[in-house]
């Protein structure tokens, strides 16, 4: 396996070349600058169930907004009072209580006013049997013409490239239930994210403590982190990835508590990048999904107070933890994955309460708080 020390750079652009001294506090508590919309989506399971882990959103545009959940929740009999359309209203747990899932329909598509588009229950049986969770992302490269759709199946160890309209499985990387660390097998995959050139990263995993990177044909180029562990440049658990200005790659560094962000320098002939690490930002309690955009970095957090985003600058300054309601029709548990309209409109799965929510802007928040597009080096568009 073709593997590359870090090299630490001396010299970096845009004052990264530490994290800030401390960020155990990570800026002060406020509320959300949004409003869940009251009974957007509504439920489309059969009777007797329920949506399951809401795990992963991407907003592909307002007419088709995807979705992967882990499969659906068996609804007690009789549904408890008080049920509102989702598991979690009701005191149970989507994550945990395995007993209650049921492998199917895993990938579904919405638009901007919760109509129902499209499920893709023909793919539900590349989750049935799951000795765990299951789909974890669900991703689509803003440089692909074709808007491949990427899910990225933990507890698989497989990650699929599906058409944009779901009629073709065109690849998969990893083998079906064999977790490894080589350069064709996967150990709990939990992200992908995409470079200009068409290269792709991989977060591996729950049980691999690194990044790999991919060319454009899916072939194994090099990666980053190795062995899992808490040192600079390493993981535990590493669980979303993002691009950001100037090359820069932010991890979260979902057990070790932190955001890693890093620096690719030049690259060989070859085309094997040289990856280091430039700054570490610690003080999350459980950071789960990264949007980055050409000013500010938006983290999903949960702690023992409940869930957030913390926004910071590109420097990892941080500017304002904003608190998820914890109670109420628009309540959280987690948001386990977001994304973003066009319209400015947040997108928030909830992977414990079993649900996906549409936030939009409230009337007296300020541009600097809500959440911007994630970058995209607009040159490379097609």
């Amino acid at each position: 396996m073709r593997k590359f020390v870090l090299i630490l750079v001396t010299v970096m652009a845009a004052g990264l070349l530490a994290g800030p001294a401390s960020l155990q506090d990570l800026g002060p508590q406020g509320p959300s600058p949004y409003d869940a919309v009251e009974g957007w989506l509504e439920p489309f399971a059969g009777a007797g169930f329920t949506f399951g882990g809401n795990s992963g959103v991407h907003v592909e545009s307002l007419n088709r907004i995807f979705v992967v959940q882990r499969g659906e929740t068996r609804l007690p009999e009789p549904v408890p009072p008080g049920f509102a359309g989702f598991i979690g209203s009701i005191g149970i747990n989507a994550l945990t209580d395995t007993d209650r899932r049921t492998w199917q329909n895993c990938i579904y598509i919405v638009d901007s006013d919760g109509n129902l588009v499209e499920v893709w229950d023909q793919w539900d049986h590349l989750f049935e049997g799951s000795d765990g969770p299951g789909p974890h992302r669900i991703r689509i490269s803003p440089y692909d013409p074709e808007k491949r759709v990427w899910v990225v199946h933990e507890t698989g160890h497989q990650i699929f490239v599906f058409s944009n309209d779901g009629s073709e499985l065109l690849a998969t990387l990893g083998e079906k239930d064999v977790p490894g660390n080589d350069e064709t097998h996967l150990g709990g995959p939990q992200d992908v994210a995409f470079f200009p050139d068409g290269r792709v990263m991989v977060a591996d995993g729950i049980i691999n403590g690194r990044v790999m990177i991919l060319d454009a044909d899916l072939n194994y180029i090099t990666e980053f982190g190795g062995e899992p562990g808490d040192g600079r440049g390493r993981f535990n658990r590493p669980h979303s990835l993002a691009l950001g200005p100037n090359g820069r790659i932010f991890v979260a560094d979902r057990d070790n508590r932190r955001v890693q962000v890093f620096n690719e320098t030049t690259r060989s002939a070859w085309y094997h990048p040289n990856i280091s690490p430039i700054a570490t930002w610690p003080g999350f309690d459980l950071p789960l999904d990264i949007i980055v955009n050409q000013y500010d970095v938006f983290v999903t957090d949960v702690s023992s107070t409940g869930a957030s985003i913390v926004q910071l600058d590109l420097n990892g300054n941080p500017k304002v933890r904003a608190m998820l309601p914890t109670e109420g029709s628009g309540m959280f548990r987690e948001m386990h994955s977001f994304s973003i309209d066009t319209d400015g409109n947040l997108y928030g799965a909830d992977n414990q309460h079993g649900r996906l929510q549409k936030l939009v802007p409230k009337a007296d928040a300020t541009s600097e708080q809500l959440i911007e597009s994630p970058f995209v080096e607009e040159d490379a568009l097609p």
